[in-house]
């Protein structure tokens, strides 16, 4: 038996990308609120390969994971702190994954950097 979906969408969103590839549907669909539609498996994969290339230099801690599970849905609200040498910055999200027959089929992502604390 494989992962829940909790874990597939808590490794997608803790950017442990590789962990979720089996288990993405051929025609899963993500879709970053305000910035692109990513469609495709293949695709889908190319955008994460990118994002893990970047993050592999950067320092990552998140200060809040909350994970919500559904039936065939999972939500992850979640805010992180990345630090890129002397550069800092918090980002806050909500991750909305859909699933079907175990397949992760949609993603929608809303984001927004928080302003720097004082």
């Amino acid at each position: 038996m494989g992962p829940s979906i909790e874990q597939v969408a808590e490794a997608f969103s803790r950017h442990r990308f590789p962990d979720t590839y089996p288990h993405l549907a051929e025609r899963v669909r993500w879709t970053i609120v305000g910035d692109r539609e990513i469609t495709g498996r293949e695709d889908v994969i190319d955008v994460c390969r990118q994002s893990a290339e970047y993050l592999a230099g950067v320092t990552s801690t998140f200060r809040k994971f909350k994970v919500v599970v559904g039936d065939d849905c999972v939500l992850v609200d979640s805010e992180a702190e990345y630090l890129d040498g002397d550069d800092s910055s918090v980002v806050a999200s909500c991750d909305i994954y859909d699933f079907s027959g175990g397949h992760l089929t949609g993603i929608t992502s809303y984001t927004i950097q928080l302003p720097p604390s004082t």
